[in-house]
């Protein structure tokens, strides 16, 4: 049986790239591999929000931090039993969605909230963050159907996928690989997944890139 040189990866990106699919596909990859992913459907706040952001936004953000900071704690207390942990998400990533969302009275709010409790949070051992264009994102947000989603404008997702690029351009705290998956299918294609797999299996420090073409089947 296969094995990773990492205890506790995180899969990152904006909506729609293909996080929570690639940590499913991981997990079927590695016996004894558990697996956290965030929950949106059980926050009330978020279809007001992406009604009217405005009105709902900060709700939204610290019920989505509530919650993270819930399943973080979760996936740490289950430390000593599993080879394997996979996280479609990050603590981090909060801060993300917050800077966009909230105005400068709601932020300070926010930010006391936030670091009273993620004082003590986990690190992942590598963490994989997705890349891909507007257009990509756009087209898989539509496929998978999630009613809110249907609503998330245009400028609001791109200002996303840049604050992410952004973020991420920065993060040193962990391992980072930075795939552009604009091209490849890590859901269907066994080659592009396979590929992938061997990117991850080789890092052990520092940012990494992987900018792959998709694999044509003969």
């Amino acid at each position: 049986m296969r094995t990773l040189p990492h205890k506790y990866i995180v899969v990152e990106g904006p909506i729609g790239v293909g996080k929570t699919h690639l940590v499913k596909r991981l997990a079927n990859s590695f016996s004894g591999a558990s697996t956290i992913f965030e929950q949106p459907e059980e926050n009330p706040f978020l279809e007001k929000f992406y009604l009217n952001p405005k009105q709902s936004a900060l709700p939204t953000q610290l019920s989505f931090l509530m919650q993270r900071v819930k399943l973080s704690k979760a996936l740490q207390q289950d430390d000593l039993f599993t080879d394997l942990q996979l996280a479609d998400f990050m603590l981090e990533k909060d801060r993300i969605f917050a800077h966009i969302t909230l105005d400068d009275d709601e932020l300070a709010l926010y930010n006391m909230v936030y670091d009273n409790l993620t004082l003590h949070h986990r690190t992942p051992d590598l963490v994989i963050y997705l890349q891909a264009s507007l257009p990509v994102l756009k087209s898989r947000v539509s496929q998978r159907g999630i009613g809110y989603e249907q609503h998330v404008e245009d400028a609001y997702l791109k200002k996303l996928a840049d604050s992410y690029a952004d973020f991420f351009h920065y993060y040193d705290a962990a391992p980072l690989l930075i795939v552009n998956a604009e091209q490849i299918d890590l859901v269907n294609s066994e080659a592009d997944y396979q590929n992938l797999l061997e990117q991850i299996d080789g890092i052990k420090s520092g940012k990494h890139y992987y900018n792959p073409l998709p694999v044509k089947v003969k």
